[in-house]
């Protein structure tokens, strides 16, 4: 039998030196996956919340409450009223908890209560606040002419940025509870039509129609500031 001798000071046979290394593949998490883990865990969290354990509920809230308050921010435009509204929606989520029957994420369940009371929030206040330029989302979406307008590179921005503040103020608060979120929700939080219509109780032919119409809506108004 042939023997060498190999770096190692250890001796192998010729065929133990050739063998090839076999490298075993790594497995690759999916999104998709991570996405179940996190429905499941909430999932989890919920039960033991519904049996009193006040600490899963508290990890629900750390989870949510973000992305909860900038949506009704968004709405709102008033620090106090959003953290007013995110509270009263996580009190309510809480009493009801037991209703929650797992049909719909958790989120959904949640996301769904915060709308309805904001959007009747916004229906009672007599006076209403200004939205934020900075609140535009800056994606291929929106008109190319209002996105070049707003950016650093344009020679009219510092000229017209202060009257297009004001205009883009009015134009959001000319449209309807309604209308406005399904804004602040796809333009702004970045949620699909599918998971809009889940959150506002409509279908998602719904959702498409009132986007369009407030996109068009929000083009009229700023249509001297597009030219």
């Amino acid at each position: 039998m042939f023997i060498e001798t190999s770096r190692d000071g250890k001796e192998h046979t010729k065929a133990q030196l050739e063998k090839p290394i076999v490298r075993l593949p790594v497995p690759i998490l999916e999104e998709v996956e991570d996405a179940e883990s996190r429905k499941i865990s909430d999932l989890g969290l919920v039960r033991q919340a519904q049996h009193e354990d006040v600490g899963a509920y508290d990890e629900l809230v750390r989870r949510y409450q973000d992305r909860i308050y900038a949506t009704v921010y968004h709405m709102t435009s008033n620090h106090e009223d959003a953290n007013d509204l995110v509270q009263e929606t996580f009190i309510k989520a809480y009493r009801a908890l037991k209703t929650f029957k797992g049909d719909s994420s958790f989120y959904t369940w949640v996301y769904r209560i915060a709308v309805n009371k904001t959007i009747n929030f916004l229906k009672q206040r007599k006076n209403r606040q200004h939205m934020s330029l900075n609140d535009v989302d800056h994606n291929a979406e929106h008109d190319p002419d209002l996105v070049a307008l707003v950016s650093e590179k344009t020679p009219r921005r510092d000229l017209n940025l202060a009257e297009l503040q004001d205009k883009l103020n009015g134009a959001m608060l000319k449209l309807s509870e309604h209308h406005r979120m399904v804004v602040t929700l796809h333009d702004i939080q970045g949620l699909s039509h599918e998971e809009i219509g889940a959150i506002m109780g409509c279908n998602v032919g719904t959702v498409r129609s009132r986007l369009f119409y407030a996109r068009q809506q929000l083009q009229a108004n700023l249509a001297d500031y597009l030219k």
